[in-house]
């Protein structure tokens, strides 16, 4: 199978010629599963590790193409797959402008800093991902392309990204100082996964309530993303899922209230994020266990929570 990436370059050897695309060699088995265009986009390149809260990148304007690819059964290692796509890259004409691994790109913040297509089309294991940022040409006809490879089981993940050069007329990239990309807000520490097995809790603080209600919003929750890859990698990993509540109100509204918002954070995980529901219970505790104080406005709002904790696995 070959994943068809549209560069303007002519195929070498390696590729067949398909007019002004070049198809990057994939192993037999690879199916794409997701693809998603903008033919006049642009694109946050991440051009370095996580580093004081953000990831440094180099904006780039053109047609986007965002494709999502998964090989079953594959005994490549994420870096034998990365070391083999980059030799395709190199051999095109490509220039790396950066690479690193999972600890090295900056673990949890890198991988939710950047864009990533969603499960179950893509996975990533925060703990065995590759990335790379790749470019050909200079200035306003420059073309990039990223790679993102993880692995799950047997099954290797890979997002490939492709930017090419936009319309004629289109302004070119700022040159100068990097843009940065900051890490969406998704409760900070709390959410990490290595809050959770360090603490054997994690606060999934940008979940989305009604006041007084118990239906999820609508997402999507970088939380909820985190945690559904962390589960899915092992599956000897346990969770439960436990709801929390202010001082307002009696106590058996509030013990009903928590249970019904943990358990729509569990229908939320298996249903959308296709986690088993093996790994995962939940139930509700009022307001038996607060975080701060209820006596004012932000306490309340701290204790108001679903929380992740970990029953089993490392």
């Amino acid at each position: 199978m070959r994943a068809r990436l549209f560069l303007p370059l002519v195929a070498l050897g390696l590729w067949p010629s398909l007019a002004a695309a070049v198809d990057l060699s994939l192993p037999p088995g690879a199916v794409m599963a997701r693809e998603q265009r903008d033919d006049a986009g642009s694109y946050a390149l991440p051009i370095g590790p996580w580093a004081n809260g953000a990831v440094p990148v180099h904006e780039v304007l053109g047609g986007v193409t965002r494709q999502a690819w998964r090989l079953g059964g594959a005994s490549a290692t994420t870096l034998q797959m990365m070391d083999t796509l980059e030799a395709q890259l190199v051999a095109a004409g490509y220039g790396t402008m950066f690479r690193c691994d999972d600890a090295q790109c900056g673990g949890f913040d890198f991988r939710f800093a950047i864009p990533v297509l969603p499960p179950p089309e893509m996975f990533v294991d925060l703990f065995d991902y590759r990335f790379l940022a790749a470019g050909l040409g200079e200035g306003a006809d420059a073309s990039h392309i990223t790679l993102l490879v993880s692995r799950s089981g047997a099954a290797i993940y890979l997002q490939i990204t492709q930017i090419v050069p936009g319309p004629a007329g289109a302004v070119p990239p700022a040159v100068g100082k990097p843009a940065v990309l900051a890490q969406p807000n998704v409760g900070g520490a709390d959410v990490s996964i290595a809050s959770l097995k360090a603490g054997g809790r994690a606060v999934l603080a940008d979940l989305d309530f009604g006041t007084g209600a118990a239906a999820l919003g609508a997402g999507p929750f970088a939380s909820l993303a985190a945690l559904a890859e962390y589960l899915k990698a092992d599956p000897t990993r346990r969770i439960a899922l436990v709801g929390h509540t202010d001082t307002v109100g009696d106590y058996d509204g509030n013990l009903a209230l928590s249970r019904r918002r943990a358990r729509a954070v569990m229908e939320r995980l298996a249903k959308e994020y296709g986690v088993p529901a093996a790994q995962m219970e939940a139930e509700g505790i009022a307001y038996l266990a607060p975080r701060a104080s209820n006596t004012g406005r932000a306490g309340r709002e701290t204790n108001r929570r679903v929380e992740a904790v970990l029953l089993s696995g490392d």
